[in-house]
């Protein structure tokens, strides 16, 4: 072909792509309204700051609590909430501190996992108080773990550069003791606790519409439990149930995309399904945005653009569901000498999930 040929046909070519814009932007995306989010602490004013700095204009808070109560009042929400504001981030979620992540061996208000009454109540009120309080103080979301035994790590291997990252390896873990102090727990009485708090909180969330967002159990393991504790919110199918239990639209699931694929066999091809399942039912109320490698039983956690699951796609997955909440990163890698709140590799997952959103959105 010569020259001047090729140019013309080059031209019928360029003006068909303009003549026909479906050809480049595929039909029928719902619209992004997904945002990027952050729950590192603490949350004063260096961090909205430093939160600022990276783009990041949306948090979970944790409101500073003064006399040891366990709920924060509304100005103690407030203060966190325009602490915030003057930084430009919107305070969508609060951490409070009952109901952590911990392991009840060293947890100081275990109460509601262990089924201790008269305690557990009164833990309860302080958690409904909590969701009051989150709603007159303008916070639409409180987040809450249902754990025993914490987020289980058998130590780090080596990352990228000469970062560390953190690992799990059922074959090889060692716990510290046969049983935890709450001895032995199946599942049946892991559900008789998870009913009793769901039964007189759910109703208290749905009356002051604030969603109340649990997070997964860090990681699963077998059905014949780990120091005696059968986690059964470390399953898929758990994680199904649990939301119909007092089924409600203010009750759903920190959705921990780590945890999530650290239950799955072959995270990258079956986590859309799982994010379809819940994100249809509108059970994704916020979304750890992490990767890892490998799957259930054994895996370690990566940097987000490293890990086996593709996060072009699985953010394509929450478009299509319509998920509307945040994106945040969750456990990221450790870097020897840098801040104990590991600012750097913070800063890195802002800057790429930032990347994805905006790179999505093109796409529209």
């Amino acid at each position: 072909m010569d020259r001047r040929a090729f140019l013309s046909t080059a031209g019928l070519g360029a003006a068909a792509a303009v003549a026909s814009p479906a050809a480049a932007k595929p039909p029928g995306l719902k619209p992004l309204r997904v945002r990027l989010g952050c729950q590192s602490t603490p949350s004063d004013e260096a961090h909205f700051a430093y939160f600022a700095r990276y783009g990041v204009r949306h948090a979970c808070a944790k409101p500073e609590i003064a006399d040891g109560r366990l709920y924060a009042t509304v100005e103690e929400i407030e203060k966190v909430r325009d602490l915030g504001a003057r930084h430009g981030v919107s305070v969508e979620m609060l951490e409070p501190p009952i109901l952590r992540s911990s392991h009840i061996d060293n947890e100081p208000h275990p109460a509601i996992m262990l089924a201790q009454s008269p305690e557990r109540d009164r833990d309860i009120e302080a958690f409904q108080i909590m969701i009051r309080n989150a709603a007159q103080a303008g916070v639409p979301c409180v987040k809450y773990n249902m754990s025993l035994l914490g987020v289980l790590r058998t130590g780090h291997v080596q990352g990228r550069g000469d970062a560390q990252y953190e690992a799990w390896d059922l074959k090889s873990a060692r716990p510290a003791t046969p049983l935890t102090r709450a001895g032995r727990v199946d599942a049946d009485a892991a559900w008789e606790r998870i009913t009793y708090f769901l039964d007189r909180v759910v109703p208290v969330a749905e009356e002051y519409k604030v969603r109340i967002a649990c997070h997964p159990q860090d990681p699963g393991v077998p059905p014949e439990g780990y120091q005696g504790v059968d986690r059964v919110l470390g399953t898929i199918e758990g994680l199904k149930r649990f939301v119909g239990v007092r089924e409600s639209a203010w009750h759903g699931l920190n959705f921990c995309q780590g945890t999530i694929s650290e239950d799955l066999a072959d995270p990258n091809r079956e986590i859309h399904d799982v994010i379809r399942w819940f994100g249809s039912r509108g059970k994704i109320f916020n979304v750890h945005f992490r990767n890892i490698r490998g799957g259930r039983d054994h895996f370690v956690e990566t940097f987000p653009d490293e890990g086996d699951v593709d996060f072009v796609q699985v953010l394509r997955t929450y478009r299509e569901v319509g998920y509307d909440g945040m994106l945040m990163p969750d456990h990221v890698p450790i870097v020897e000498g840098e801040p104990g709140a590991r600012l750097e590799s913070f800063a890195f997952c802002y800057g790429y999930i930032r990347g994805l959103i905006q790179a999505e959105a093109s796409r529209t």
